[in-house]
């Protein structure tokens, strides 16, 4: 299920209906307080969110949807500043495009996100890994930091546990990219920052006071101090 958030009829029309042509069942909302009761009631697979709504805008309303879920978002948003797409990955989203955009490539995107090989598959076994007082169980999906539960996206979770079941390698971006998104993803290496920015501040560390996940300069990142 994908819910489209668009208030342009038009637009959201025509996602729809490529979305339908390429198998997926489709929802729309056009305000964002209808966002969230739709996402609360439908439990999406993916949310489509443009962050020009009425009502609430997508931001407040991605704020509120991570409160209950952890499906993925991919935002839309008429903004061209740099600025407007991070504050938008911060908050949770996984993607973003920026208008005018193509529908085929906003179709692709969500099939990418859709067929991502998850990062635990590999490690199915139960394995908990512990660094001090983080603890990562990849059965259960869940990260505990000091016994309280971390919440995290798909994504900030795919990467953690990528990093966490090699401590010490240091991964490329790309490495990381196609181990957590997949090796047909079409999007650009700086995300990868972005989500790991995300992930240190729920872990709360910074990359300047590393205490799980290490710059590694010239490479990538690692799990461990450097």
């Amino acid at each position: 299920m994908v819910l489209v958030v668009e208030d342009e009829a038009a637009l959201s029309d025509v996602v729809q209906a490529y979305l339908a042509k390429a198998g997926y069942a489709t929802a729309s909302a056009r305000s964002g307080p209808k966002a969230v009761e739709m996402a609360r009631a439908l439990a999406p697979d993916v949310i489509v969110l443009d962050l020009g709504l009425p009502g609430l805008d997508g931001l407040e309303v991605m704020r509120r949807i991570r409160t209950f879920s952890d499906c993925y978002v991919l935002i839309t948003t008429a903004r061209s500043e740099e600025v407007d797409r991070l504050v938008g990955l911060s908050v949770g989203a996984d993607d973003y495009l920026t208008k005018p955009f193509s529908v085929r490539e906003l179709v692709a995107r969500v099939q990418a996100v859709l067929r991502r090989p998850r990062a635990e598959s590999g490690n199915a076994s139960g394995m908990v890994c512990t660094f001090g007082e983080l603890e990562i169980d990849t059965a259960a999906q869940e990260v505990r930091l000091a016994g309280r539960m971390v919440p995290l996206t798909p994504t900030e979770r795919g990467l953690l546990m990528t990093l966490a079941h090699r401590p010490g390698q240091a991964f490329s971006r790309r490495q990381l990219m196609e181990a957590v998104w997949g090796d047909s993803w079409i999007g650009d290496d700086h995300l990868v920052d972005v989500h790991i920015a995300n992930l240190r501040r729920k872990l709360d560390e910074t990359a300047e006071s590393a205490r799980f996940v290490t710059t590694v300069r010239g490479i990538g990142y690692r799990m461990g101090k450097g």
